[in-house]
């Protein structure tokens, strides 16, 4: 025993080996996917501080103008086409400060969202009103649902009803791409949470991820609702997708129509998923999974999901974001056609009299036999 070793050796192993397991944790923890249970930073980004420009920004088609520091204020968001909507009421537009933003600034006022943030427009209102309600209940829990929780908790629920109808009486747009690729450009998370193409134009393989980036990226910056998105998803996920969706793919899921309605678009007050962001769906189905997401209607949609990979989500994200959100349209009745020239009647028409009874007036006509017609 060394001249150190004053009875402490015990001691001094059981903190060597203790150092060594925190080593060996670190390392673990640095490896490619992390825990089991950790959630991919491509389907939950975290954003970064927000830019804070003073010149004024314009988008196509709006007259209106705002600088990037007006862009991002989350109590006075922009409204590039007020008149693509009915009146917003205060709590959609404004919010309530300091604890509530304003619902726009987040779902736009057109109800459409992006990809970090859920779609409103045509979502029944009993829906949207049962989504405040389970944030506000903790039912609905996870990284990218903590700032909903917040402000479900202090929204009043007259202010609660007002944006759920505001919402539920909008269409939804088209405004996601699928495309089915190998590789997808270089991408890193940007203010508001989005993703967006890093500068160089380099390229890397998909491998199993949704990358969902906007078609014009100062557009999306200034939080156009006219501005689009195209998500990158790997070879083969929407027909593999429309496999599980429509028939179950062997009992691997349900297929969604039961609920959702047959063209997805929504049955009674279950809302439509039709179009919907493919990385927003997967990250539901993911939660659902996970146990983020509770209540009594996640208890059917449990079994949906139970036996669900991360590859089936993808898929499945896949083929509905390329559904149209607008359901289809009933076709046109055609207009009653007039009758033939030939078939019209003259003003002067006359139809045709009786010929006379031979027998006299009042005589009764003489009876025929089965055998003997002429009788």
């Amino acid at each position: 025993m060394g001249p150190r070793d004053t009875g402490g050796g015990h001691q001094g192993r059981v903190g060597d080996a203790l150092i060594r397991n925190l080593a060996c944790a670190l390392v673990l923890a640095a490896l490619p996917g992390g825990a089991a249970g950790e959630d991919p930073d491509w389907a939950y980004p975290v954003s970064p501080a927000a830019r804070d420009e003073a010149a004024l920004k314009r988008v196509p088609g709006s007259a209106r103008a705002y600088t990037q520091a007006q862009i991002d204020d989350g109590f006075n968001p922009p409204d590039w086409f007020p008149l693509e909507h009915p009146p917003m009421p205060e709590i959609v537009a404004h919010g309530r400060p300091p604890e509530i933003r304003a619902c726009a600034f987040c779902h736009l006022p057109s109800g459409d969202g992006r990809p970090e943030t859920a779609r409103l427009a045509g979502s029944p209102a009993a829906y949207l009103m049962r989504q405040i309600a389970q944030h506000r209940s903790g039912a609905r829990k996870g990284v990218r649902s903590a700032i909903m929780t917040g402000i479900a908790r202090a929204v009043s629920d007259a202010d609660a009803r007002a944006a759920s109808v505001y919402f539920a009486s909008l269409k939804p747009r088209v405004r996601t791409r699928v495309v089915e690729t190998r590789t997808v450009p270089k991408s890193a998370v940007g203010a508001g949470g989005i993703r967006f193409a890093v500068p160089g134009g380099e390229t890397e393989p998909i491998k199993d991820r949704i990358i969902e980036l906007p078609e014009d990226e100062e557009r999306v910056r200034s939080r156009d609702p006219h501005a689009g998105f195209v998500a990158y998803v790997p070879v083969g996920s929407i027909e593999k997708g429309k496999a599980l969706v429509t028939t179950g793919r062997a009992g691997t899921t349900l297929p969604c129509d039961s609920c959702h309605g047959p063209s997805l678009h929504g049955l009674g007050d279950v809302p439509g998923i039709a179009g919907r962001s493919p990385i927003y769906v997967f990250r539901q189905l993911r939660d659902m999974k996970a146990g983020n997401r509770s209540g009594p209607v996640m208890e059917l949609m449990k079994v949906v999901v139970a036996r669900l990979d991360p590859d089936d989500m993808i898929a499945v994200a896949a083929y509905i974001g390329s559904l149209d959100p607008q359901p289809p349209q009933p076709a046109p009745i055609p207009p009653a056609t007039e009758a033939p020239a030939a078939e019209k009647r003259s003003p002067d028409f006359q139809a045709p009299q009786p010929a006379p009874n031979p027998l006299g007036p009042g005589a009764a006509p003489a009876e025929k036999s089965e055998l003997n017609p002429s009788r």
